[in-house]
Parts: C-alpha cells; structure tokens; sequence
C-alpha cells in the first residue's frame, strides 16, 4: 500500500472506531448501517459531493456546511453527522469513503457477518445468488453478504473471494492455465 492510502486508511480507522464505538454503546447500529447506506449510494451517484470532498478548492466553511445541509436533508444520525461535520473543520472529508467501507466492516463483523466479493461473467439470479451464499455460509461459519459484479471478460464460472481466501472457476482463468501448461510443453 502506498503511504499516502496508508495514512487515509489510517484516519479513516480513528473517525470510524470513534463512531462504530458510539453507535454501539447507544445501541443506535442498525440506524448507523441504515446511514452508511444512504452515504454510499450518494457518492456513488454524486460527481458533485465526490468533488465537495476531495477539492482543495472549497474551503472548511464552504465543506462543513455544505456537508451539515447533505447531512440533514438525508437524515443522518446525529453521531454520523457531528463526525462528518468534524472531518470537514479537519480537513478530513477526502476519508470519507474509506470511513464507510471501515465502519461497515465493524458492523458486519458485530454482527458475525462476512462479505464475498463475487464477480461473474453473468449477473447471479436470486436462487443463484441465495445459493451462493448457504454454501459460503456452511464454509466460512459466519452468515455471507454476497457482493456480487459482472465481468464478461472472465467468459463463464467464478470468482470468489472472501477475506483473504480466494477461489477462481472462471473460463478464463482456465483457459490461461491451459495456455501457461502448453507453453511448457513446447
């Protein structure tokens, strides 16, 4: 990891241990995941919050009220959005992503689950999908979250991939290993 994502990764950490550990002690995290979750889909869907939150341009100010107004008019937990209110006056607001990603970890394991990346050359259908997941529940211990994305290029099959465990079916994979095994050959 290059050292400045390990120091963005590293505030991240701080901010959200200080709120998973609020939000636990209030016992407000369902409310808290329920935030997280509205944070997310806006900057995903947000070019302009993206850009609130990582430009040097808007100053302290300008990013502590713009983010308070966002705050509000989503409904935010208070917790939620004292701390961002707070990252803001810190210049901190370019974490923000990261503080999700690491809040919603916390939560997941607070709650004995595990999330599986899981990319298929083919969108999973529900039953596939449930499947999926009884199976990987059975494996790992721990109830699985399946996140799961499209890749065409992998042909068929799939990848899994759970924490630091990673098992590839896919065609391509495959098919690479069939061409490494014939390049030794010839």
């Amino acid at each position: 990891m290059s050292e400045p994502a390990s120091i963005s990764s590293g505030i991240a950490e701080r901010y959200a241990t200080a709120v998973f550990e609020i939000a636990k002690e209030t016992k407000t995290l369902s409310d808290l995941e329920g935030g997280l979750d509205d944070l997310s889909s806006a900057l995903a869907d947000s070019a302009d919050l993206r850009d609130l939150i990582t430009s040097p341009v808007y100053t302290r100010e300008v990013q502590g009220k713009a983010i308070a107004g966002i705050a509000d008019k989503m409904g935010l937990q208070v917790i939620l959005k004292n701390t961002l209110s707070l990252m803001a006056e810190k210049r901190r607001l370019f974490v923000l992503p990261q503080l999700v990603v690491q809040l919603r970890a916390m939560i997941a394991e607070e709650k004995g689950e595990v999330t599986a990346d899981v990319v298929s050359a083919k969108a999973l259908t529900k039953t596939q999908s449930e499947k999926l997941s009884k199976t990987l529940t059975a494996r790992v211990g721990k109830d699985v979250i399946i996140n799961a994305t499209v890749d065409e290029s992998l042909i068929g099959g799939l990848v899994v991939k759970v924490g630091s465990k990673m098992i590839d079916t896919s065609i391509a994979s495959k098919l690479s290993s069939l061409q490494n095994a014939m390049k030794e050959v010839g």
